[in-house]
């Protein structure tokens, strides 16, 4: 199932929000040279290098002053077994832990991303003022790159994706206002029908199979299908750990536009 809208209104337009879609949009046709085809997204010949340049790759982070570069479609990187000679000069391992929060690796991977932040960042958004939004946004991310690295220390596949920071607003919207009403497409086999479900339900179900893959994954029961899902759980409990730090003026009322008028 997937949500496709909330009903708590704002009371401002979210411009940090739709900042973050659009830095998202920009970077994925831009610096990644992505363009639309019938078959989803394709990329330019440099795409590849680019992510190994800009994605956060944990071997380069947990063995600093080390380089990785993409070598016969593979990463390698220095002080691997093999491994001989000096990668070209490449962006910063700080920078990379930034950039790889707007970098995506397909079409639905970048359209999933920016729905789940557009639902549900405006009202994080709304709840503090927009340079603690911004905080909340960008420390989720790194949260839920160090999950991902700390389970993955030497992996040198890149991490891209803004699923990490959009976990921790989950968890924060998960926290401050469980009983909102979402849109919902709920599939069944072949069939679909739409429902209000309450936040806590929704997002409750989506980070249990974050954890039920993850769990998948790490006892090595199944693929990981190159889905960070501890980069998702360690977002979206640092949303759920830290959103009443960031929340200084979040709605009080959120529900009562769902109460029936009493005369």
């Amino acid at each position: 199932m997937f949500p496709l809208r909330d009903n708590i209104p704002t009371r401002r337009f979210p411009i940090v929000t739709v900042a973050l879609i659009a830095a998202n949009v920009l970077v994925f046709f831009v610096l990644q040279g992505a363009t639309i085809t019938f078959g989803g997204a394709q990329f330019d010949e440099q795409a590849n290098e680019r992510v190994v340049e800009y994605g956060a790759i944990p071997y380069e982070i947990t063995h600093p002053g080390t380089g990785c570069e993409e070598v016969r479609e593979r990463v390698a990187c220095e002080g691997q077994a093999g491994v001989t000679g000096t990668p070209d000069p490449q962006p910063p391992a700080l920078l990379t832990l930034f950039s790889s929060m707007f970098m995506h690796g397909g079409l639905l991977h970048i359209l999933f991303n920016m729905l789940f932040l557009w639902i549900f960042g405006n009202n994080i958004e709304d709840s503090m003022s927009r340079a603690r939004f911004l905080a909340f946004y960008l420390l989720g991310g790194l949260v839920a790159l160090a999950a991902q690295i700390a389970i993955t220390p030497d992996s040198t596949a890149p991490t891209i994706g803004a699923s990490g920071a959009v976990a921790g607003v989950l968890g924060g919207y998960a926290l401050l206002y469980p009983r909102a009403r979402i849109v919902t497409v709920v599939l069944i086999i072949f069939f679909f029908t739409i429902v209000e479900l309450p936040a806590v339900l929704v997002l409750g179900l989506w980070f249990l199979l974050q954890l039920y893959s993850g769990s998948a994954e790490f006892g090595g029961a199944a693929g990981g299908g190159g889905v960070a899902y501890f980069a998702h759980i360690g977002g979206f409990i640092f949303g759920l750990a830290l959103i009443k730090l960031f929340a200084n003026h979040p709605h009080r009322d959120y529900q009562a536009s769902n109460r029936l008028a009493v005369y």
